[in-house]
């Protein structure tokens, strides 16, 4: 599974990356909204995680990027903040996003949300279909 981490803050992009890899996941990085939608266009992940505070494109503008094109709608969000309030969790929802995970998070929560999204019925269905070019 490829997932795709950005955040603007080097310590929890390698710390994610890092619990990620060892759990055997391909995992590639970004600092903000704009990097990763060239990364997102090069080689689709399977999983973003995206932090919601960010310089220029925040995540919940990323979000809505991603889930508002047909490309890239299938692709499993997962909104990082250090917020854990409702409004927050409102918000990512409306923008598109899959899940929600409050920093820090442990190793064992980021791997949960992992599993969590595999899981789901449409991540089997969603990782079989291909999209025609737009």
């Amino acid at each position: 599974m490829k997932i795709l981490v950005i955040d603007d803050s080097n310590t929890i992009r390698r710390t994610a990356e890092t619990l990620l890899s060892r759990a055997g996941y391909q995992v590639t990085t970004a600092v903000d909204g704009f990097e990763s939608l060239a990364k997102i266009a090069d080689d689709p992940p399977d999983l973003i995680f995206v932090d919601i505070m960010m310089p220029r494109l925040d995540g919940y503008q990323t979000c809505a990027l991603v889930k508002n094109n047909r490309r890239y709608q299938h692709i499993p969000v997962v909104m990082l903040s250090s917020k854990d309030g409702l409004f927050d969790k409102a918000r990512g929802r409306i923008v598109g996003a899959d899940a929600y995970l409050t920093k820090p998070f442990s190793r064992q929560e980021i791997l949960d949300v992992v599993a969590q999204i595999a899981a789901s019925p449409d991540a089997a269905s969603d990782a079989e279909q291909t999209l025609p070019e737009a």
